[in-house]
């Protein structure tokens, strides 16, 4: 088996963002914050945000979300999202450039690592 591990930002000695086994990647859960690590207070915000920095991820492996065939959407309040359903499934769009042709999982969580956050997208990718 081969494998290959990236690691960056505040939790790198704890986690890695991506682990690569064979031509399968699988890659950590994404927020979404700006560059000053602050999150917006928009889920929708955050969405776009969150697929930017998957994308930087896919990135590391010469990947782009074009090899993404999974998604687990944590959210820690559905019933927000599922208001602005439109609006957040937009931002998964743009950032897709288009229909994403990828399974996911949406899942209502009571909290993620840190009160601002409010979604949380983790990735299965096909190399």
């Amino acid at each position: 088996m081969q494998r290959k591990v990236f690691r960056s930002g505040p939790y790198a000695e704890l986690i890695a963002q991506a682990v690569q086994v064979d031509n399968v990647l699988y890659l950590s859960g994404q927020v979404g914050v700006d560059a000053s690590g602050a999150a917006p207070d928009s889920v929708v915000e955050q969405t776009t945000l969150a697929y930017e920095h998957v994308k930087v991820v896919l990135a590391e492996f010469g990947a782009s979300l074009e090899n993404v065939v999974e998604e687990t959407v944590y959210v820690t309040d559905i019933a927000q999202v599922m208001n602005q359903v439109e609006e957040v499934f937009a931002a998964r769009a743009a950032a897709y450039g288009g229909r994403p042709d990828v399974t996911q999982t949406l899942i209502g969580v009571s909290a993620l690592v840190d009160p601002s956050f409010k979604i949380e997208i983790k990735c299965t990718a096909h190399l």
